[in-house]
């Protein structure tokens, strides 16, 4: 009965974005894991060779939400980043991506019902075109698509999608509770 009356709550702006920005967090954790067990599944499909499995960027390029802190870094404090404080600010710009990406999809969903269709998958899609696809690579932080393996466009997307159906499943939770 509670779910029948929560379809019929009034929109809130404020308790879409807090929950969604707390489902955004939860997404951009479960997205870790989730890439930590497609990148181990990987490397044991190709018998630990060595080989890409179109997931990690090249030694040779840095992971684009470590270029992100060191460029933040930069700007206000003029000083680059260690290796060490890169290992713990790459995360840190993931998470609050993946939390401002959720306040911003928590804030839609609550005026616009088709933004949750099919449980946040197409919203995590859009996450990753708009970002992975375009936004990434103009800004210089990656090389253009099509420098890239499909496997590796495979891995991204599916990232997301993990991210989207998470974000929605812990968004309607929080709020149905607000």
């Amino acid at each position: 009965m509670a779910h029948f009356w929560n379809s019929r709550r009034r929109p809130n702006v404020w308790k879409g974005i807090a929950a969604g920005t707390l489902g955004g967090l939860a997404a951009s954790w479960v997205m870790s894991q989730f890439q930590t067990v497609w990148t181990k599944a990987s490397e044991a499909a190709a018998g630990n060779s060595g080989k890409s499995n179109g997931r990690q960027p090249s030694e040779q390029e840095e992971d684009p939400t470590i270029k992100t802190a060191e460029g933040i870094t930069r700007t206000f404090t003029g000083e680059r980043l260690t290796r060490r404080q890169k290992q713990k600010a790459g995360p840190i710009v993931h998470f609050a991506f993946g939390a401002a990406m959720g306040g911003v999809y928590g804030a839609a969903a609550e005026f616009l019902p088709a933004v949750k269709s099919l449980s946040g998958a197409p919203y995590g899609a859009a996450l990753f075109l708009g970002a992975d696809e375009v936004a990434l690579p103009v800004l210089g932080l990656t090389k253009k698509p099509l420098d890239y393996p499909a496997s590796r466009h495979v891995y991204g997307l599916s990232s997301h999608f993990i991210y989207g159906l998470t974000l929605e499943t812990v968004r309607r939770l929080i709020r149905d509770r607000l």
